[in-house]
This record gives C-alpha cells, structure tokens and sequence, in this order.
C-alpha cells in the first residue's frame, strides 16, 4: 500500500483545511487507516483513526471536535478536516495503514504503512 498526503498549507489561526490521504496498490477493505502529527522537537501523534470496512471512527482526547476523520470508498483516500486551527497545530501530519484491527489503534507501532506527510503551518 501506498499512501500520499496532500492538502496541507499555511493558514491563520482559527482557519480550516482539509487534508487528504491518497491509497494505491490496493484497496483499504479491511484496513483502519490514522491520522499522526509531529511537531518541531516533539514526539509523533495520535490524531484519529477510522476503520475502512464499517467507518468506525475515534479520536484523541485533545481533538475536543475540532477535526473530523472520513473516507471516501470510491476514491479509495481518508480525509482530515480541521477546522479552527491553532498555532499549536502546526506539524507534519501523516497518514498510516494498518491491518492490526485489534490492536491499540493511537499506537504508532500498530501501523504498517506510512505516508511522508505534509505540513500544516498555523500563523498567529
């Protein structure tokens, strides 16, 4: 599976984007695919994450309703819609793949493939 982020970009604070995570070499039936952040000198993420086949979704406790996790079967690509965005926003966010579903879906090392991110830069 490939992934490829797109949608990221600067916006001022209290702005929205939509991110997008683009899949190929084969479909997402049976994956949960998440969402990951890192910002400048700190520790990479958990944002939230969605199950392919059913669209369960879950999110960090600090999202508090600002992002929405979705996907879209057809074009075989999960979207991040954020929405008043902050400056401690700004990171590199990335999409992963994981075909572990019963595993501890914000664990990082649960995710077997990755995209290389974009960035997302919230100005004040």
């Amino acid at each position: 599976v490939q992934l490829v982020e797109s949608g990221g970009g600067l916006v001022q604070a209290g702005g929205s984007l939509r991110l997008s995570c683009a899949a190929s070499g084969r479909t997402l039936s049976g994956y949960r695919m998440g969402w990951f952040r890192q910002a400048p000198g700190k520790e990479r993420e958990f944002i939230s994450r969605i199950t392919w086949s059913i669209g369960a979704t879950y999110y960090a406790h600090w999202v508090k309703g600002r992002f929405t996790i979705s996907r879209d079967n057809a074009k075989n690509t999960v979207y991040l819609q954020m929405n008043n965005l902050k400056p401690e926003d700004t990171a590199i966010y990335y999409c992963a793949a994981s075909t572990q579903l019963s595993t501890i879906s914000s664990n990082m090392g649960t995710y077997d493939y990755w995209g290389p991110g974009t960035q997302v830069t919230v100005s004040s």
